[in-house]
């Protein structure tokens, strides 16, 4: 199964995600910051990559902007899940090369099927 990237700052959440998608048999891994993300992006090759938006350090926008720009992880789809939920924040974040957009909390349904519209074949 595919191998999921969560990046957000908050364990909560990645433990409410990686719950969602390890019931569907989703490999999950996480990083805690945009940074970590980055080098976790590079060393792990994720299949997707599931990106918040407000963190410390590089943000969301930012974090997927520098993964959508490198050569490495330009063609890992990046879907952002934050609890940002203005249209503005979802233009901007696809802007940034994000695939999609869902806002928080999400239900595993429409988690499952984001990802599995984005994941390649």
């Amino acid at each position: 199964m595919a191998k999921v990237l969560i990046v957000d700052d908050s364990l909560t959440e990645i433990h409410i995600l990686r719950g969602m998608l390890e019931k569907h048999g989703f490999e999950c891994i996480d990083a805690e910051s945009g940074e970590q993300g980055i080098e976790k992006a590079r060393s792990e090759k994720p299949d997707v990559i599931l990106m918040d938006i407000v963190m410390p350090g590089l943000n969301g926008f930012q974090t997927t902007r520098q993964l959508t720009r490198d050569a490495e992880t330009k063609d890992i789809p990046i879907i952002i899940v934050s609890t940002k939920s203005q249209e503005t924040d979802k233009v901007w974040g696809l802007r940034q090369g994000a695939k999609d957009y869902l806002t928080k909390p999400v239900t595993e349904t429409d988690l499952v099927a984001k990802i599995q519209s984005v994941l390649p074949g």
